[in-house]
């Protein structure tokens, strides 16, 4: 009976960043990520234009070009977003920031927005890639694929702290 009153652990969760398709991160067509060099994830086949945050924590940095941002979650885990592939070549183009290095966000709140049409239009594969850049800290317990993830809503990862 007095189980009830004790609060269950769950493990931590990243929400979708954007709304789109979820992905295996083999599946993306970049061998950098693919092979999971920078760590391991997930990817988003975009259907919206705003990379919102996927848990409570602090943006790490921005990168002047803003195609990628990397994040840090309360608990330490920190995350790269990286925004379409070779799109650092547009040197901003096309991309707008609304948070800087050091800012505190929570599920939600709008990080970047990029013109997927005119990224698109240019040639550019625009998969989103999300890897966990600190994978020696934190395995992933469980990926969700999803047809159509909703940004800061849809849960697709779950991750445990390694023990060590």
């Amino acid at each position: 009976m007095f189980n009830l009153l004790k609060k269950k652990e769950t493990e931590p969760t990243v929400l979708a960043p954007c709304d789109g398709r979820i992905i295996p991160l083999e599946q993306v067509q970049d061998a950098t990520f693919s092979q999971k060099m920078m760590g391991d994830g997930f990817a988003v086949m975009p259907a919206g234009e705003y990379i919102v945050a996927p848990f409570k924590g602090t943006v790490l940095m921005v990168f002047p070009t803003l195609h990628a941002i990397g994040l840090r979650a309360e608990d330490g885990l920190e995350f790269l977003i990286h925004i379409g592939m070779d799109t650092v070549n547009e040197k901003g183009k096309g991309f707008e920031c609304f948070v800087r290095e050091g800012d505190k966000i929570k599920p939600g709140t709008t990080l970047i927005h990029f013109d997927l049409e005119a990224l698109q239009a240019k040639g550019y594969d625009m998969t989103i890639p999300c890897v966990i850049t600190n994978g020696t800290e934190f395995s992933i317990t469980r990926l969700i694929t999803a047809e159509n993830a909703k940004a800061g809503k849809t849960s697709v990862l779950t991750y445990s702290q390694n023990r060590g």
